[in-house]
């Protein structure tokens, strides 16, 4: 694991920043790499110095990373696994080059879960990221083995290398809560968007539809400004929504926020609070922040509404039975062949047939957790379970979208289903805690390994697959914990929307920002 960390560093680092030039200013973002991710690991690689394409676009002063699965012709894409350990793609992703156009500084690849399945950062070839978040009383990250935490996944060094400092924001993916939970634990914004909003293009695929590609950012401001830098129609991408379907959506969203998005209070804005969202498993010192805030926005004038969503409950196998099948798929052109790491039988095999190099080389380049859903993916595509399992997942996906489509007043601007319901019954948002605990500690080195692979790490995405299997945006803030019960670690609570109702979000979750 040390030397597979050191090869692809030893790789970026020979064209990195000339720190031994004389007139080399370090800037902030820098001192904190240089001081900070030996200890996180959130960042895998460093960006070569690059020249802009351009000083005066949007993000000429934004430093962003970019997540291990999304291609740079510069710098090497792993996805965080032994079987792309050598790739560098020769093009950039889109959502990358526009990055660049925008005048934005790529400061590095940024670790994540391998091949984006995990939730807690700790299946990579480059070792788990590590919080940089700290409790109460606390001057540095932890350095204790026992006392360090979970960046989340599967964008741990996405967020934590916001947090610490080395980026102003960052574009992971986010499949199944990928970019909000680890928003969550390291007390930054994440935002996933709707789907197909922003180009998928040179992004290396888990789960089709489920994939998208989204921002980490230190506050909304920052968030919003990438956002709206890489959302636009891309051609080369075949799930991307037609710029048609973006205006409509647009003009909805605005129709539904001129009430209350340019008043001084919150007077008209009707927020729902699904019931379903506060499962046993929900740490109760999550409750009290949480409570807080809603209290604030009441006080401001928004109006809140108990709301169900009664397929919920289903959300959470639903999303592992599709998002495996389709990694399954995915992840079968990965033979040793056409493309990835090529491991030969051992000398003396009796047979050299295409199968067994297959199978040594998928063996040896693919992860205990990638395999595990690989195998429960293609369990899923056959002919027996079929029927059972992946046909039946995707009917209750239906049904979980129709849940969202029920409360939200906003109509959705890809369907031609029933009206939505009246301004005084419908809601704008839903607003949930975006986890049901703070980081979890990481698992020892040397523990067992079943350690990290309990019930209770699939748990963690509870609470945010129900918007990704809607293709809904939703948008992870942080709020401190006043409670005598907290840990002192952050806390995320999430606000989802109506398709293509990203404005919407972002601008209550700036009134959440305002409010903490």
């Amino acid at each position: 694991m040390l030397a597979s960390r050191s090869l692809i560093r030893t790789q970026c680092r020979s064209s990195s920043h000339p720190r031994h030039s004389s007139s080399y200013v370090e800037s902030s973002w820098q001192h904190a790499i240089r001081t900070k991710n030996a200890e996180v690991n959130a960042l895998v690689c460093i960006a070569p110095e690059q020249s802009k394409v351009t000083t005066n676009g949007p993000l000429r002063d934004v430093t962003v990373a970019v997540k291990d699965n999304i291609c740079t012709k510069d710098m090497p894409t792993s996805c965080s696994s032994a079987m792309l350990r050598e790739f560098t793609s020769p093009f950039d992703a889109t959502s990358v080059r526009l990055l660049r156009d925008a005048g934005a500084t790529i400061v590095g690849k940024a670790n994540c879960d391998e091949f984006g399945m995990g939730s807690l950062n700790i299946y990579s070839i480059h070792g788990p990221v590590v919080n940089p978040s700290r409790p109460p009383g606390s001057s540095q990250i932890l350095s204790q083995e026992s006392e360090r935490r979970s960046a989340g996944g599967s964008s741990g060094g996405s967020a934590a290398a916001v947090a610490a400092g080395m980026c102003d924001a960052a574009i992971a993916t986010d499949t199944g809560g990928s970019i909000r939970l680890p928003a969550s634990y390291c007390g930054v914004v994440g935002l996933k968007p709707s789907y197909s909003m922003i180009s998928r293009w040179g992004v290396i695929s888990y789960a089709d539809s489920l994939d998208c590609v989204g921002v980490i950012g230190k506050d909304i401001q920052s968030t919003e400004k990438v956002y709206n830098a890489l959302s636009s129609f891309d051609p080369n991408d075949p799930t991307a929504a037609q710029p048609e379907t973006r205006e409509a959506a647009d003009k909805a969203c605005n129709e539904h926020m001129a009430e209350w998005a340019l008043s001084d209070t919150l007077t008209g804005l009707r927020i729902g609070i699904p019931q379903e969202y506060f499962p046993v498993s929900l740490n109760p010192s999550i409750l009290s922040p949480f409570r807080r805030i809603l209290r604030s926005l009441k006080t401001r004038g928004a109006t809140l509404v108990p709301v169900s969503l009664k397929n919920t409950s289903y959300a959470l196998s639903t999303y592992y039975a599709i998002a495996s099948a389709e990694a399954s798929s995915n992840l079968a052109r990965y033979d040793g062949v056409q493309y990835g790491l090529h491991v030969d039988p051992p000398p003396g095999s009796s047979t050299h047939t295409p199968a067994l190099t297959y199978a040594h080389s998928r063996t040896a380049g693919f992860g205990s957790e990638v395999k595990k859903r690989i195998l429960l993916g293609t369990y899923a595509l056959t002919a027996d379970a079929f029927d059972n399992y992946f046909l039946q997942a995707q009917r209750l996906r239906k049904a979980i979208r129709q849940d969202f489509n029920r409360v939200f007043v906003v109509p959705d601007a890809l369907s031609s289903a029933p009206s939505p319901p009246r301004k005084d019954e419908g809601v704008h948002v839903l607003l949930h805690p975006s986890a049901i605990r703070t980081a979890p500690p990481l698992p020892l080195a040397g523990a067992a390994k079943d350690d990290g692979e309990s019930l209770d790490t699939y748990l963690q995405d509870v609470l945010t697959v129900p918007a990704s299997l809607a293709g809904l945006p939703a948008l992870s803030v942080p709020i401190s914990s006043t409670s005598t019960e907290g840990d002192g670690w952050p806390i995320g609570l999430s606000v989802v929307g109506q398709w293509g109702c990203e404005k919407m979000v972002l601008e209550v979750g700036r009134s959440v920002e305002q409010t903490r």
